[in-house]
């Protein structure tokens, strides 16, 4: 024996498409204590509060939250509560506690008007309900002076739950031609790309030296590298694809979509800070993609 301490990990949310993977992917690096919404609530503040000072986990990982971008606009209350609210409690019992808060944003925080990849000192700006809930979590966790990694990550696919990719497939079965938003950018991220990133940063973390989490906690950007539209990721899709009869793509603006949620037409997002510090590399969104269709196939 080495004498190494085992970590208790507190994971919310493991119904959801990135919390089902990370239970899976945070195995070996500790004792996993996985919630789901039936047994921890983040609606609930007291539970939440009770639960935590329950497990005493030394790393707090929360991928729970409210994404539905455009019922967001008409439930504020709700969303503020899931998104703001719990994380900002997850946060200070994290400073109770001494322990590592991993917590997950969104690209909905800027307002999409830059050219190029936006990096995490840039200016925010949500435009919609969503990205302002996240932005207030980010600065609740932030000013509670616990130590903490925000991902902010982008375009979240995966093989179960309700997602773009699944969304197109079942068009894709029933329809002729499909009419998708060709001008808004960023990267396609696989479930499965960030829980095996988040897994690797907190091996290093929970194998080295605890001193880190004063210096390096912050925002990180974590997506998959490259990016593609909308219209692009759909043509990957369908290139990728068993269905027998692939539909007609239709380019289209973002303009002619109706929709309750404003969301940024640039949604780039660079990843240098995360490589930089923890020396991790996400693969290309495409890379990804067909990593995900063989393995649900």
């Amino acid at each position: 024996m080495n004498g190494r301490k085992q970590h208790t990990i507190l994971l919310t949310g493991v119904n959801g498409q990135v919390g089902f993977e990370l239970e899976r992917s945070l195995q070996g690096l500790g004792r996993v204590v996985a919630f789901d919404r039936s047994s921890l609530d983040l609606a609930d503040l007291d539970q939440m509060r009770r639960v935590v000072r329950e497990v005493k986990p030394a790393v707090i990982v929360n991928p729970a939250a409210h994404t539905a971008v455009d019922r967001a606009e008409s439930e504020s209350d709700v969303v503020m509560r899931l998104n703001a609210h719990a994380p900002e409690v997850l946060a200070n019992e994290a400073r109770r506690l001494g322990a590592l808060l991993v917590h997950y944003s969104t690209d909905y925080v800027f307002d999409g008007k830059k050219e190029g990849a936006y990096v995490e000192d840039d200016a925010v700006n949500p435009q919609n309900v969503y990205g302002k809930s996240k932005l207030t979590g980010e600065q609740a966790i932030t000013a509670s002076g616990c130590a903490h990694l925000i991902f902010r990550t982008s375009w979240v696919y995966g093989a179960r739950g309700k997602n773009f990719l699944q969304t197109m497939l079942r068009l894709g079965a029933e329809r002729d031609e499909l009419s998708v938003v060709a001008d808004q950018f960023g990267a396609p991220t696989w479930s499965n790309t960030i829980s095996t990133l988040t897994s690797n940063v907190l091996s290093e973390v929970l194998t080295g030296d605890m001193d880190w989490w004063g210096q390096d906690s912050g925002i990180y950007h974590l997506t998959a590298s490259g990016s593609t539209s909308w219209y692009g990721f759909a043509e990957a899709i369908f290139e990728r694809s068993k269905l027998r009869r692939k539909p007609v793509l239709k380019p289209v603006p973002a303009a002619s979509y109706l929709s309750a949620a404003t969301r940024p037409a640039n949604s780039r997002l660079s990843n240098q800070k995360l490589f930089t510090t923890f020396g991790v590399m996400a693969p290309n969104w495409d890379e990804a993609l067909d990593l995900c269709l063989k393995s649900s196939a």
